[in-house]
């Protein structure tokens, strides 16, 4: 295998449950609202601005929730990764940065505090998705970065195609 790549989404049903239920609230207080003219505590033509600024507000948590995605490519340049909408283009790390670079099994919530866009302040950061495995990288300049992935073994044999190509 010479080149990885995978994409992650945050695709777990409790997830898609807590989405529906937010959807299926937002439906209902549109309805509410605007359809049958009602509010919670009789709200007056002059708040619409607020009942439609929370309607945008719960529908824009939806879009962000589904459009959240994790990409990462190994290939002969190094690591690429890109936590869509947060980083709006790939970054990349070259193999010659690297001091270290490893697939591992972590403790999410211990580590990270959870999952998505995390910083801890002794483990560094960490990207990831769903799951409990993820490559582990650390910089010559000292910074942590971990990318969860669900390919582990995948992950594994093109690191060590190209880490200790680059390492020796």
């Amino acid at each position: 295998m010479r080149i990885f790549n995978e994409t992650q989404r945050f695709t777990q049903w409790w997830l898609q449950l807590m989405n529906l239920a937010i959807f299926s609230f937002t439906i209902f207080l549109g309805h509410k609202w605007f359809v049958l003219n009602e509010g919670f505590s009789n709200v007056s033509a002059e708040n619409r601005p607020e009942q439609i600024f929370v309607i945008l507000i719960m529908l824009l948590v939806l879009f962000l929730i589904y459009m959240l995605r994790l990409k990462i490519t190994i290939d002969e340049i190094g690591i690429h990764y890109q936590f869509i909408p947060f980083n709006s283009t790939k970054k990349t790390i070259r193999w010659d940065e690297l001091e270290k670079c490893y697939v591992r099994t972590y403790s999410p919530l211990k580590e990270y505090g959870g999952w998505g866009y995390r910083i801890s302040f002794g483990n560094g950061k960490a990207l990831n998705v769903k799951g409990n495995k993820g490559i582990q990288i650390e910089l010559k300049t000292g910074k942590k970065l971990l990318l969860g992935t669900q390919k582990e073994e995948d992950a594994r044999k093109v690191i060590e195609r190209y880490f200790k190509t680059n390492d020796e």
